[in-house]
């Protein structure tokens, strides 16, 4: 009879997260810590670093102090493996902030280390936005004074000179930004792209304007050119505002239009008119406002086709918690479905996983902090995405949520994912991570937890993946990053991954068939 190849055994595939296999610390609640080497632990705690923002166990300073710590150490010593991450945290992990102070933080550590290549290209490609050059410039110089080294001064230009379009100047060229575009272009010296040989006149109107508020638009800019014809005409006859077609084609901003318009025009016939050029991200964040203004079904079956659509959401890039925070806010049914089919294209990566699957979801006491000051959202919320999410593609999966206490979450075939959401408790108690395993393990072929790590130490509390058989597989999904975990990972079949996004769950498939996952970006 064979002793260890039996059903439910697993390969053993390694993990890019390697953390020590004895603990070294203690979380902050007081149970066995273990510590992980510098990579695992700046993944970490990038994917789910909004910076500069308060966590439950870390104040901002200290978060971001250690954040920085680990980011000049890796940019120096692994600078090919550096630029790799930035560039993923921002395109695939979608993570703005985090993806942004490590590309500058990076490059001033190489610089000051005497090491000038990689810099630029680390700082280009933590951008993927028109306002993005400016956001660098504010955190550079606030930081750091205006001395810019040229290296961060050639990864911005890149930059600018990659994202500057005139559309992107009508909606990020604003006078409440501390940067304008004007000021990127003269800081930088940038240049414009040898492909677009419109962008020299952009330029320099850029520069223009942001030192004479009437300067004048230089011919070839056909959108700027209709932009300020169509504000003229608004000027004296706001319907001028509910003509889509000359609304996109003066590349109008939904805010902007609004402003204009007052209460000078039927505000669902305004909303009418926008929607079509409105951006993808513009729809989600104003479903309230449709539906408050009235707009009809049959806009809103037009807006709610764009919503659910892959494509939309792959170039979206939105993050899974701005599709709940839509549906919480939505006062109407009508985009129910829609945002389902939505947040399913963009939970792409989470695992269908046969076998049986213990799913645990933290909703302890330090989940229920915000994952910013601008979310309405909590860890918790993200945690129950995610877990819910895995339940339901799993071959049969027990779902279970926990914090002092163990609760089943009712899941079924053909459940809405948003509907399994709202049967969790929400964030309270004590994180009794090991007791939960304990009293949730059944011969299962694989436990997941979703949690901050943050396990208790009272009485038994240990560490928690120790009562799971050591051939079972143990997948931590971490998403709150502090410098101690709950168990060992990177073998023996523990491994630690984690995040904001479903980016890379792709990983667990990898692993269970007894192949090692590297880092997302790697190979």
């Amino acid at each position: 009879m064979s002793k260890f190849n039996r059903t439910g055994a697993h390969p053993s595939g390694r993990g890019p997260i390697t953390s020590e296999q004895v603990p070294s610390g203690l979380t902050y609640e007081g149970a066995p810590g273990y510590a992980r080497d510098a990579r695992s632990e700046l993944f970490l705690l990038a994917v789910s670093n909004m910076v500069g923002e308060q966590t439950f166990y870390e104040d901002a300073d200290e978060r971001d102090a250690r954040y920085r710590g680990l980011v000049h150490r890796l940019a120096v010593d692994d600078p090919d493996w550096f630029t790799g991450f930035v560039r993923w945290l921002r395109t695939e992990a979608n993570m703005r902030s985090a993806a942004l102070v490590a590309a500058l933080e990076g490059a001033r550590a190489r610089v000051g280390a005497g090491e000038y290549g990689y810099s630029r290209q680390m700082v280009d490609a933590a951008m993927a936005r028109a306002d993005e050059p400016g956001e660098a410039l504010a955190y550079w110089t606030g930081r750091y004074g205006r001395a810019v080294p040229k290296p961060v001064k050639r990864g911005i230009a890149d930059a600018a000179a990659r994202l500057y379009t005139e559309r992107s100047l009508l909606k990020y060229d604003t006078a409440s930004k501390g940067f304008r575009f004007g000021d990127v272009l003269e800081l930088v010296h940038a240049s414009p792209a040898a492909d677009k040989p419109w962008q020299g006149a952009l330029f320099k109107h850029a520069i223009d304007r942001r030192h004479r508020v009437d300067a004048p638009i230089p011919e070839g800019l056909g959108v700027l050119t209709r932009g300020a014809a169509l504000r003229s005409r608004a000027d004296t006859d706001p319907a001028a505002l509910l003509d889509p077609e000359a609304l996109r084609r003066a590349g109008m901003t939904w805010e902007n239009a609004l402003s204009m318009a007052g209460d000078r025009v039927d505000k669902a016939k305004l909303w009418e008119a926008l929607i079509p050029s409105m951006g993808y991200m513009a729809l989600l964040r104003n479903l309230r406002n449709f539906d408050e203004a009235g707009v009809s079904d049959d806009v809103a079956e037009r807006v709610a086709a764009r919503l659910a659509d892959p494509d939309e959401v792959a170039r979206s890039r939105q993050l899974p918690m701005r599709f709940l925070s839509a549906y919480k806010a939505a006062p109407s049914l009508r985009w129910g479905h829609a945002l389902e089919k939505a947040l399913g294209h963009c939970l792409e990566n989470v695992p269908h996983l046969d076998g049986r699957t213990l799913v645990l979801v933290d909703q302890s006491g330090s989940m229920g902090a915000r994952l910013s000051a601008r979310s309405d959202l909590s860890r918790a919320a993200a945690a129950q995405i995610f877990g819910a999410a895995l339940a339901l593609r799993c071959a049969e999966a027990d779902l279970v949520q926990f914090d002092t206490n163990s609760e089943p979450v009712p899941v079924r075939r053909g459940d809405a994912l948003l509907k399994v959401v709202e049967r969790f408790w929400g964030a309270r108690g004590g994180t009794q991570t090991a007791k939960a395993v304990r009293d949730g393990f059944h011969g299962h072929d694989r436990v997941v937890i979703v949690t901050d790590e943050q396990a208790w130490a009272g009485r038994r509390g240990a560490e928690p993946t120790k009562a799971v058989p050591p051939e079972v597989p143990v997948y931590t999904w971490n998403l709150a990053g502090y410098k101690y975990g709950h168990g060992p990972s990177g073998e023996a079949h523990r491994h630690t991954f984690g995040g904001l996004s479903d980016a890379a769950f792709r990983m667990v498939p990898l692993i269970e068939a007894g192949r090692s996952a590297d880092w997302p970006w790697v190979g």
